[in-house]
């Protein structure tokens, strides 16, 4: 003897419940998407400050052995690559200048304005992900300062 109500018919679930549950999820998936946009441009800020940190550290280090080296000169060596530099030790824009005391630089081009070791080129580097006149280092032979723009990022 079964008694009424034991066995129930099964049921899914409803439209409206499946809509409500579609709804939540594309929701999220909103904001996930969001944040992921806003990392991918933090990102690129903290590539461009690091290289304006090679930059600076590859400036220093020929400042040192231009020093080392006496004072004198137009190239200095490091670790075994020849660097073109000013009457201070300051690495010049360019192929032979800052972009070979880099000894790298992945993930970044270089565009030099100006002719090199004249006093008043610069070289830009921009990440290749995402660069941009509005997303880079300028590098000053001037001075040897690496200056960072990356409101465009």
């Amino acid at each position: 003897m079964c008694k009424q109500g034991i066995f129930k018919k099964k049921q899914g679930f409803t439209l409206i419940e499946l809509v409500v549950v579609i709804l939540i999820l594309a929701i999220m998936a909103a904001i996930g998407v969001s944040r992921f946009v806003s990392v991918g441009t933090e990102a690129r800020r903290a590539t461009v400050d690091g290289m304006r940190g090679a930059l600076n550290s590859a400036v220093l280090l020929a400042r040192a052995k231009y020093k080392a080296a006496g004072s004198s000169g137009t190239t200095v060596s490091m670790d075994g690559t020849v660097v073109d530099v000013n009457s201070s030790g300051v690495p010049c824009a360019g192929d032979d200048g800052i972009v070979a005391a880099l000894f790298t630089q992945d993930g970044f081009g270089a565009t030099t304005t100006g002719t090199a070791c004249s006093g008043t080129a610069t070289t830009a580097f921009r990440p290749d992900e995402g660069g941009s006149a509005t997303c880079q280092v300028s590098y000053s032979e001037a001075n040897g300062s690496a200056t960072v723009t990356s409101s465009g990022c």
